[in-house]
């Protein structure tokens, strides 16, 4: 776990108390349109957006406002019509697919709502899959994974199915799944929306942890209020816009 801690904490030196702080996500008049062929929808409409490092945000507002659509698009998992998004000052608007997908993989986790957990693989070789894929050794993809789950509380499950486990248990999974990479960014979906209001401050009590012990930047979409509390950060959306933020006493 040592070497999985040390990672993490790479890139958190600490900034002259006058200088201005670093921006991990910089995004810019961004614009995204869905269009049916019979119909067209402004998901996003002209959305600016700064994240510094190692900042906790909650994206929050009605169904149907934009949440999902501007983390897919910051996160590069979808395509935008205009604007600028740079992570870690890199545009990835403009990189290849492979490139895209390449940069994911090794600075950005994911945590969704449904767990998707494979149901054959144990809670560990989950965990390991995103390594295994990208190429990295066996032994080592071992001991990462190993190493991210004693990180968030679940050492001892290491050889459970996903069916032996909560609800509370498999969100965990895929945060130490998310985390296994040590990415930059964690991009969060609805990641309580599954779980009970003990399981979700669990789940919340974990994220914070991360975020305050070692500098991860956790972006949030979530309708539920007590989520939002908990964040550095609450980003307000309606009609594919950005009509207010403010920060949680």
């Amino acid at each position: 776990m040592t070497e999985l801690l040390e990672r993490g904490q790479q890139g958190t030196a600490e900034q002259a108390p006058d200088a201005p702080p670093r921006l991990i996500i910089e995004a810019v008049d961004v614009w995204k349109t869905y269009d049916s062929g019979t119909n067209q929808v402004q998901a996003l409409r002209g959305v600016s957006l700064a994240v510094p490092h190692s900042e906790m945000v909650a994206i929050m507002g009605p169904s149907g406002c934009g949440k999902t659509t501007l983390l897919n698009c910051l996160s590069g998992l979808d395509t935008i019509d205009s604007g600028t998004v740079l992570i870690e000052g890199v545009d990835i608007t403009t990189m290849p697919d492979r490139a895209k997908t390449t940069y994911r993989a090794k600075r950005m986790g994911f945590v969704f709502q449904t767990y998707n957990l494979l149901p054959v693989l144990s809670a560990v070789e989950n965990v390991e899959l995103p390594l295994v894929v990208s190429g990295t050794a066996g032994q080592e993809a071992r001991a990462r994974a190993l190493a991210a789950l004693e990180l968030v509380g679940l050492g001892d499950r290491a050889d459970h199915w996903p069916s032996q486990l909560s609800g509370g248990q498999r969100q965990r999974v895929t945060i130490a799944r998310a985390l296994v990479n040590d990415p930059a960014i964690v991009w969060a979906d609805e990641p309580t929306g599954n779980l009970d209001s003990q399981m979700a401050d669990d789940v919340m009590d974990l994220m914070e942890r991360l975020n305050r012990e070692h500098g991860h930047t956790f972006v949030i979409v979530t309708h539920d209020p007590a989520v939002g509390r908990r964040c550095d950060r609450i980003v307000r959306m309606r009609d594919g816009e950005i009509i207010e933020e403010e920060h949680p006493l």
